[in-house]
């Protein structure tokens, strides 16, 4: 009896490690799936090529990739040029890339909200027709060159002190969130909707009366799973 409870729990960590390492792996295929959008690498001579070799980066597909230790898999350049995309919607994983080339395409348009959260991001290129993302007053300097669009250095939306911003509530912060967007945090010893609430999160009354229902829980369980055993 007390074999076939053994048993089943054996199982029951195999298929939870089997689950944990398909999702692992599904992640990580989404993550780069934006590095073979379009076939081909980048060349030494193209703009993210040559930002790929000054920062020692790696190429894989269509991405230049972070070629340290800390980082290895974070996306720090990408060159979509001459792919045929008409839409730009989402770019799965490369918020942390610092150039992006996306000329030669014929793209009819791009929501500024495609690039939210890419606080790296330093230069596009683009087809000369499409705006620069947030508009021009996102950039440090926007220019029209051999029928490309070029978006260098992306504006801090925030105040340049980085302290209280009156973008955002009352004891919060601001904090730069890609081009023409800004996120607010909450300040030191603040938290809740609006960083209204003053103190630190009570973590033991919220947490301790969840630890305490989920041991109970798992006792009953095992205790219901012991006695189904017995009767075997």
């Amino acid at each position: 009896m007390k074999m076939k409870a053994v048993c089943c729990w054996t199982e029951t960590i195999v298929l939870i490690l089997i689950f944990k390492i398909s999702f692992n792996a599904s992640f990580q295929l989404t993550e780069r799936q934006v590095c073979s959008l379009c076939g081909g690498t980048p060349l030494n001579s193209t703009p993210v090529g040559k930002f790929c070799s000054l920062s020692a980066g790696r190429i894989d597909g269509r991405c230049c990739l972070r070629n340290n230790t800390r980082d290895p898999e974070d996306i720090i350049g990408l060159d979509l040029s001459n792919c045929s995309l008409t839409h730009i919607d989402e770019l799965h994983g490369a918020s942390t890339v610092s150039v992006i080339d996306l000329s030669l395409n014929p793209i009819v348009n791009i929501s500024d909200t495609t690039f939210q959260g890419f606080r790296d991001l330093n230069y596009m290129i683009l087809p000369q027709d499409i705006v620069c993302p947030g508009g021009n007053t996102s950039w440090e300097k926007v220019e029209v060159e051999e029928g490309n669009r070029l978006c260098e250095g992306q504006k801090n939306m925030c105040n340049q002190t980085g302290e209280l911003s009156m973008n955002c509530p009352e004891n919060s912060l601001c904090a730069p969130y890609g081009p023409g967007f800004y996120e607010c945090s909450c300040a030191e010893n603040y938290r809740g909707y609006k960083c209204l609430r003053e103190g630190d999160f009570p973590v033991p009354q919220v947490f301790g009366p969840l630890a305490a229902s989920t041991v109970v829980i798992s006792f009953l369980l095992w205790v219901t799973q012991r006695r189904k055993a017995k009767y075997l």
